[in-house]
C-alpha cells in the first residue's frame, strides 16, 4: 500500500509559503502511483499531535494552483517547539502512533531551524520505534538566516517589500523636510541577523541617499556615535532615513527594545526599536520625526512579492516530494547560487543536521567598515533576489487569495493528546 505524507507549515509565514505548499501538493498529485495523500496538520505540527489534519486531496487542482498567489499559510501555523528526544520522548511517540495510524511514511515540514531540528529527531524517533519515517524539511523564514542555503524562501519578497517601502517614504519625507519632518525611521523584522534590515540599502545609492543609516543586530548600538551620524544627514541632506532591524542590541547583548517576554520558542520578544530610537532623537537631538513598523506588512505582501522568490519558494516544495520519494531521510533542499550575472540558481540538498538550531549572520564583509550601510558585496548578493513581479489576480481593485475548503481526516484514534 502507498504511504501517505504529512505537510506541516511551522513558525511564522511568509508571502511565499503556500507556494512552497503548491510545489509540494501539486509534486504529489503527479507522482501519486508512488505516494498516496497528502494531509496537512491544522496549525503546523500540533495537528499532527492532536490528529487534527486535512485531507488536502479534497481540493480541486484550481484551487491548489492558486495557494503559488496566496499568502498567509493556508492550513494554519504554529510556534511550538517540540523539546529534546530525551526531555519528553512523548511528543514524539504520539506523531509515530498518529502516523501509523493514517499510513503516513513522508513528513514534509515547513520551517526554519527549529523545525529542522524537529524533522531530523522524528526521523531518528521513527527507525526506533520500528515505523520509518521519511522527512524532508523545507525551508522558509524571511530572517534568511539558515545556513548553507544560499538564501531563504520568504526573504526576497520582504526584501523587495523593505527595499520599496524605504524608497517611497523616502520620496515623501524628502520633499517635506525644510519645513516638517526631519527624520524617519522604519522597524524591521531581525531578531539576531541583519538581512532584511540590509535589504533597505538597496533602495539608494551612495550617502546621499536614503536610506543613510542602517542599524544591524550583527553592529553593536552606540548612541554618541549614532547620534552624530544623524546629526551629520540632517545638516547635509535636511533629512536622514533610518532603517533598524529589531534586533538592533548594545554590546553587552541587550536589545534596544526587549519586552522581557519570551514567545514560543523561548526568544525575547521584541518589540518598538523604533519608537526607542525616534524618543532617543527627539530627547537629544530634538528633531521633528515619524517611523513607522513593517511588521505583519512586510511578510504578507503578496502583492509586491518577488518573482524569483516566488519561483523558489514552489521549487523547494516540488523538489522535497522528488527527494522524499528516492528514499532521501533527514535532508532540506536548498538554494544554490551558480552565477551572479546573469542570476542562476539550481536545487541542492543539506542533511538536516548541519541545519537544525543554527542561525546565519550577515558577513561582516557585508557591513560598511562605518557599520551604517551595506558594501557592494551585499548589494550584489541581495539584487537578484529581488528581481521580477508575480502579480496575483486582482478582483474590483483587489487582490484575489484562495480559500481552501480544509476538509478534515476522520481521527483513528481514541485518545485525545494533550499539548503542554
Amino acid at each position: 500500500m502507498k504511504q501517505n505524507g504529512f505537510y506541516a507549515q511551522s513558525g511564522g509565514v511568509t508571502a511565499v509559503i503556500n507556494a512552497t505548499a503548491c510545489g509540494v501538493l501539486e509534486t504529489a498529485r503527479k507522482r501519486k502511483g508512488e505516494i498516496g495523500k497528502i494531509f496537512a496538520g491544522r496549525n503546523g505540527i500540533i495537528g499532527a499531535l492532536t490528529e487534527d489534519m486535512i485531507d488536502t486531496s479534497r481540493e480541486s487542482a484550481r484551487t491548489i494552483a492558486a495557494l503559488r498567489h496566496t499568502p498567509g499559510g493556508a492550513f494554519g501555523s504554529a510556534r511550538y517547539k517540540l523539546k529534546g528526544l530525551e526531555e519528553n520522548h512523548a511528543e514524539y511517540d504520539r506523531l509515530i502512533e498518529v502516523f501509523k495510524a493514517h499510513n503516513i511514511g513522508y513528513l514534509f515540514y515547513n520551517g526554519g531551524g527549529d523545525s529542522m531540528d524537529t524533522a531530523q529527531k522524528v526521523s531518528q524517533i521513527g527507525n526506533k520505534l520500528g515505523f520509518p519515517v521519511t522527512c524532508v524539511g523545507i525551508p522558509k523564514t524571511v530572517d534568511n538566516d539558515l545556513p548553507v542555503t544560499d538564501n531563504c524562501p520568504g526573504f526576497g519578497s520582504v526584501a523587495k517589500y523593505v527595499a520599496i517601502s524605504t524608497r517611497e517614504a523616502a520620496l515623501d519625507v524628502a520633499s517635506m523636510a525644510k519645513t516638517s519632518t526631519k527624520v524617519f525611521i522604519l522597524e524591521v523584522m531581525g531578531r539576531h541577523a541583519g538581512w532584511i534590515a540590509a535589504a533597505g540599502g538597496l533602495a539608494g545609492q551612495g550617502r546621499s541617499e536614503a536610506p543613510h543609516i542602517i542599524l544591524f543586530p550583527e553592529i553593536p548600538f552606540e548612541e554618541t556615535r549614532f547620534l552624530s551620524r544623524v546629526n551629520e544627514c540632517v545638516g547635509r541632506y535636511e533629512y536622514c532615513v533610518i532603517v533598524v532591524s529589531e534586533g538592533t542590541r548594545y554590546a553587552n547583548g541587550r536589545f534596544l527594545a526587549e519586552a522581557g517576554a519570551r514567545d514560543a520558542f523561548g526568544h525575547a520578544q521584541l518589540g518598538g526599536v523604533a519608537s526607542t530610537v525616534a524618543t532617543l532623537i527627539r530627547d537629544k537631538l530634538g528633531f521633528k520625526y515619524h517611523y513607522a513598523i513593517a511588521d505583519y506588512l512586510q511578510r504578507s505582501a503578496r502583492h509586491i512579492a518577488s518573482k524569483v522568490d516566488v519561483e523558489q519558494a514552489y521549487a523547494v516544495g516540488q523538489k522535497a516530494v522528488e527527494f522524499a520519494l528516492k528514499g532521501q531521510n533527514a535532508i532540506m533542499p536548498i538554494i544554490v547560487r551558480t552565477s551572479n550575472t546573469p542570476y542562476r540558481w539550481t536545487i541542492g540538498q543539506v542533511p538536516l543536521k548541519r541545519v537544525a538550531n543554527k542561525e546565519k549572520m550577515m558577513p561582516r564583509t557585508f557591513i560598511s567598515r562605518d557599520g551604517f550601510s551595506i558594501t557592494k558585496p551585499c548589494r550584489r548578493y541581495l539584487e537578484p533576489l529581488i528581481q521580477g513581479e508575480d502579480y496575483p489576480p486582482y478582483r474590483k481593485g483587489l487582490p484575489y487569495y484562495t480559500e481552501l475548503r480544509n476538509v478534515a481526516v476522520p481521527p483513528r484514534l481514541g485518545n485525545r493528546f494533550m499539548l503542554r
